[in-house]
């Protein structure tokens, strides 16, 4: 066996246009959206009756994809998880941008708060948290020099 690639991550959410719209802030491209259904997502995903509506963003550089899915049936049975960053299993996703500061504040009315605060790591990166939708945690990279 040979790994080729990462294709995607995916993340489950509640409202897929207001994820769209976090992720197309953050400067992603749609790519398209189609429902799932059927005897082939039963069987990937271990439930019986899923039913679901998807969404495919992409990185501006081509070469990363995010999954955005909401689930109609069946009903979760648990919340999204808000736990802290030291949680293991917490998903997290990190994106390079090109000012931190202004990424944020275009996350804003998307629904994104700052976990903690910016820190700046010598001359090498700034760095933030910000949770987006259902939770997850996105770190923001600011390349320096």
């Amino acid at each position: 066996m040979a790994l080729k690639r990462m294709d995607h991550t995916g993340i489950v959410v509640d409202d897929l246009p207001a994820a769209i719209g976090f992720f197309t802030a953050l400067g992603m491209e749609l790519v398209g959206q189609a429902p799932v259904s059927g005897e082939w997502a039963d069987r990937l995903t271990a439930l019986e009756g899923l039913r679901a509506d998807i969404a495919m963003l992409r990185t501006p550089d081509g070469n990363s994809q995010v999954e955005l899915s909401v689930i109609h049936s069946p009903k979760a049975t648990a919340p999204a998880p808000w736990e802290p960053v030291s949680t293991p299993g917490i998903p997290r996703l990190a994106f390079v941008v090109d000012d931190v500061d202004e990424a944020i504040e275009q996350l804003r009315p998307h629904g994104a708060e700052l976990v903690g605060e910016i820190a700046q790591y010598e001359d090498y990166v700034r760095y933030g948290y910000v949770r987006g939708p259902a939770g997850v945690i996105i770190g923001l990279i600011q390349e320096l020099g």
